[in-house]
């Protein structure tokens, strides 16, 4: 046993790696071909975030750990690093050129996929034992099944959940053998680590594995311990994700809708695709030996399984337990995210299957029997395709070849290769078409990331990466250090305060785009910046650090062009004459958030797109005709406000900030230092958004409009720091936690070795004559030959060397 489940595992890895680049080959889609790969959050937001990650690792990053200075003008990075970043996968970025990510991204997708295939097959011996092939061919399948190839496959972050599910189902062994309660606490510990949000699917899914297994209160009770101990050790990192997404801004709220009857049977068979249906399909043999234990002699032993399939299943249509799969909130996109459950609870029900040999054909013929049943409901829906039709045929058939001898198991791992296959090239097709799409790296990424290094000179100044964007986090991917960024924990104020001055945005504000504007690049220190092809400089620029006089925090109000000017302290636009131009020597700009189309002045044409609120257009200039021009939009939506910038009123109020701004500022990984002039009185402003856990001088930091502030009193120095919310109080729960896990493996250990030892003998009556008592010799014992039901028995209780 301890000698082939590594081979089962070997196998299982194998085929997943084969599969997967064979579809993606076939379809040639990066890095087999000239079809893009990154679609969606893929390009957008993972690939900057390993980004900032690989420049963190080579110690190239602006910001640490607790704090990122490139993004939102300075963002929380605990919560997006244990969102995204946590995965033991996530650091071999490290090891490929930083320009060769996307490379990078898609081994480790791989890679993850294999691992997720190989613990499973790795698992199913531990629960039961069986044949080593039989193993990895449904580890293949797990890894392989259409959630993986479809949904996860453009989320590289959930791939985690898929590895999580199998082991801590071998958690649930060891909990129900009642042994290595330290290691599998920190199994439970590392799988709510690299993903939290798809561990907790995987961690429901365990439970009621479990709960099939061994329905005792005394195995449940110790399951729940180990979970809760592995949870709280993963506190740290749990706790400030948690109150992020609490600090985020709130995002749309959806209520759920059962997908139709049609498409779900669909979605059972290979290439097929949708984004609001669940990716149903596994290799067809599975539900196929799983839908066999139905028919069974001994079906009565055996129906916890096909119960449970049928349970999760039904679980993914009903309103309230999808809420319960979904941490109690609707995503914003597929609502079916916790579909790899079910698969792997359809791949454990086909182990029961073929654990005790080969079905018998009575009850494989029942069983496809079923799940042709299930695929008939399928004539109805466009999601069925020709492919599809075809594949499937050949998996129900495929089952049926198997007893026609051994060479048949490769009929087998050929047809799950090829419809797994088949699937990965189906859906590289399908999301292009359906999905936005971005381009990899390019020889201009290459040289504009160039320019912004050139140019940096923070903290002195920021240098913003400018548009246009080809993602939403492109200071990380990049470089510099400015205001666009993406994000499902993007903070609430940070949105709010760069609304009301006037940022674009996309995924209804979550997306906070660059703004190409001099008062915002005064305000918020922004000395250099990509346009139009180059790295420019900038106009008058405050420092990152400065000082507002006496008197109360800005009220903003509608209008972009006055808050900018309640947030700078001085008054630099002017309103255009009647009929809508702005005088010769001033510059036109226009907010129009809500407005799709082009907008004119002179030979100046700029494009908006806004829809509110899932687009927002951003303030933008129309440039600085020799004579004045009323602009000209064509378009839909409002056409908003114009206002006349006059530079020489924004250099006059920038060098009044330089001139009380402190003498010398220190910009740590997590904070600043800042010493005052003599004298200094007022507010003093940190060009950051006031996000949670900002601290200066021993107390929470002020807000001034939206930014960090405190008084400054008549300080001669001040000192700001940055802590996410909730790391305390997680490095306390996590403190607790291991002190508690220690007491429980102690006493565990001693509980067994008392076990172990057995009761002490009783001390034997002295012997009355100084020659010791001869002991009568034992009668031998026959050893009795194990028949086939004790063979059986000790076959269901499982191997000990687990």
């Amino acid at each position: 046993m301890k000698i082939r489940i590594p081979r089962a595992a070997g196998l299982a890895a194998l085929l997943t790696v084969l599969a997967v680049c064979a579809g993606d080959a076939v379809a040639t889609t990066f890095p087999f071909g000239r079809h893009r790969r990154g679609v969606n959050d893929l390009a957008n937001q993972f690939l900057p975030f390993h980004a900032h990650l690989w420049d963190l690792l080579h110690g190239r990053a602006d910001g640490g750990l607790l704090l990122n200075w490139q993004s939102g003008w300075g963002t929380s990075f605990l919560p997006d690093l244990g969102t995204y970043l946590t995965s033991p996968f996530a650091p071999l970025v490290a090891l490929f050129p930083r320009a060769d990510l996307a490379y990078a991204l898609y081994g480790i997708t791989v890679l993850k996929m294999a691992a997720a295939a190989a613990a499973m097959a790795w698992t199913l011996p531990r629960i039961r034992p069986g044949a080593w092939w039989a193993a990895g061919l449904l580890g293949a399948a797990y890894g392989l099944c259409g959630w993986a190839l479809l949904e996860a496959v453009y989320n590289p972050m959930w791939m985690d959940g898929l590895i999580a599910f199998p082991l801590l189902c071998l958690v649930g062994v060891w909990v129900r053998e009642g042994r290595r309660p330290l290691l599998g606490t920190l199994v439970v510990a590392a799988c709510w680590t690299a993903n939290f949000y798809t561990a907790y699917m995987a961690t429901i899914g365990a439970a009621l594995v479990l709960l099939v297994m061994a329905p005792h209160w005394r195995v449940l009770l110790r399951g729940a311990v180990t979970v809760l101990l592995g949870v709280g050790l993963s506190a740290p990192l749990l706790l400030p994700v948690f109150l992020g997404t609490r600090h985020a801004y709130p995002g749309v709220v959806r209520d759920f809708a059962a997908a139709d009857g049609t498409d779900l049977a669909a979605r059972l068979m290979p290439a097929t695709y949708g984004f609001s249906t669940p990716a149903l399909f596994v290799f067809t043999a599975v539900p196929v030996l799983a839908a066999s234990l139905l028919f069974r002699r001994d079906a009565r032993a055996v129906w916890r399984w096909p119960a449970l399939a049928t349970g999760v299943a039904l679980s993914l249509q009903w309103g309230p337990t999808h809420l319960v799969w979904h941490v109690f909130a609707t995503p914003n996109g597929s609502p079916y995210r916790q579909t790899f459950v079910l698969t792997g609870v359809l791949v454990l029900a086909a182990w029961q299957a073929v654990a005790d040999g080969l079905p018998e054909r009575r009850a494989l013929l029942g069983g496809t029997g079923l799940v042709v049943l299930l695929g008939l409901g399928a004539l109805g829906s466009t999601q069925a395709t020709g492919w599809g039709w075809a594949l499937f045929a050949a998996g129900l058939a495929a089952p049926l070849l198997v007893r026609r001898g051994r060479p048949a198991v490769l009929v087998l791992a050929a047809v799950l290769v090829a419809q797994a296959a088949a699937t990965t090239a189906w859906g590289d097709k399908e999301r292009l078409a359906r999905l936005d799409d971005y381009p990899a790296w390019s020889a201009t990424d290459t040289r504009r990331a160039a320019a912004l290094a050139d140019a940096d000179g923070w903290p002195a100044y920021r240098t913003d990466s400018g548009r246009p964007q080809v993602t939403g986090n492109e200071p990380m991917l990049l470089g510099g250090q400015g205001g666009a960024y993406y994000s499902s924990l993007t903070p609430d104020v940070l949105t709010r305060t760069m609304r009301d001055l006037g940022v674009g945005w996309t995924s209804r504000g979550r997306n906070l785009q660059s703004l190409d504007n001099p008062v915002t690049d005064a305000l918020f220190a922004v000395g250099a910046r990509w346009r139009d092809g180059a790295v420019v400089r900038t106009g008058p620029t405050a420092p990152l650090v400065t000082v507002r006089p006496p008197g109360p925090p800005p009220a903003y109000g509608r209008s972009p062009f006055r808050n900018q000017e309640l947030l700078l302290g001085a008054r630099v636009y002017e309103p255009p004459a009647p009929g809508g131009a702005c005088r010769t020597g001033t510059e036109t700009f226009l907010w129009a958030p809500d407005f799709t189309g082009t907008a004119r002045l002179g030979d100046r044409t700029v494009k908006l797109r806004g829809q509110l609120q899932k687009w927002r257009a951003t303030l933008t200039s129309l440039g600085a005709p020799a004579q004045p021009t009323v602009p000209v939009l064509t378009g839909r939506g409002h056409h908003g406000e114009l206002a006349c910038l006059d530079r020489t009123r924004l250099a006059t109020a920038v060098a009044a900030l330089r001139a009380t701004a402190p003498t010398t500022t220190t910009v740590t990984a997590d904070g600043f230092h800042a010493t005052l002039r003599p004298g200094t009185r007022g507010t003093v402003i940190l060009a950051a958004p006031r996000i949670a856990g900002w601290t200066c001088e021993g107390r929470p930091a002020d807000t001034y409009g939206g930014l960090v502030a405190v008084r400054a009193d008549g300080r001669t120095s001040v000192t700001c720091s940055f802590r996410p919310p909730g790391l305390r109080a997680g490095l306390g729960t996590a403190g607790a936690a291991a002190l508690l896990l220690a007491l429980w493996v102690t006493w565990t250990t001693l509980r067994t070795r008392a076990a172990a030892r057995g009761p002490l003998p009783l001390p034997s009556a002295p012997s009355s004559t100084d020659s010791p008592t001869p002991h009568p010799t034992p009668t031998p014992t026959p050893t009795a030959t194990p028949s086939r039901i004790g063979r059986f028995s000790s076959a269901v209780r499982g191997p000990t060397g687990a």
